[in-house]
């Protein structure tokens, strides 16, 4: 599915990618969190990270706010539970509503429940938009 990218979230992918040496295939600037939210290909978040969260480091410099890596996936369920990490997501169960809403359930350890929803809710938030913009997954909701 094809991704609308801003004219900020283009400059932001063209300083993640000269600083990581990963394309990243979105981004999400969160002006409310001052934040920007990046999703690499599968297998490529140790890369994106760098030594020590070095790259992670530099583009919160350089950017001037928080730094998020989301890894790819190649099934919605996959992604979700990688969107809602570092929680630890059991399983994630994709279904479709009367072929009018998709929702995602994820099964989340009840220690980490606050991490996947984040303060006022800016985590599921950002997960669920990105879910919505890769697989058409229009909620999440935590089981």
């Amino acid at each position: 599915m094809a991704v609308t990218l801003s004219d900020e979230a283009r400059q932001y992918i063209a300083a993640f990618d000269a600083e990581t040496d990963v394309a990243a295939t979105d981004c999400i600037v969160d002006d409310e969190f001052e934040r920007a939210v990046f999703v690499v290909p599968p297998g490529r978040m140790g890369q994106a990270i760098g030594p020590g969260g070095q790259h992670v480091q530099h583009l919160e410099e350089r950017l001037g706010r928080d730094v998020e890596i989301v890894e790819g996936a190649d099934t919605a369920a996959a992604f979700v539970a990688n969107a809602l990490a570092p929680a630890a997501v059991y399983n994630v169960t994709i279904s479709s509503e009367d072929d009018e809403k998709t929702v995602a359930y994820a099964e989340v350890d009840s220690d980490d429940r606050g991490v996947a929803i984040g303060t006022d809710g800016r985590n599921i938030e950002v997960a669920r938009r990105l879910a919505e913009r890769h697989f058409d997954v229009d909620e999440i909701a935590l089981t």
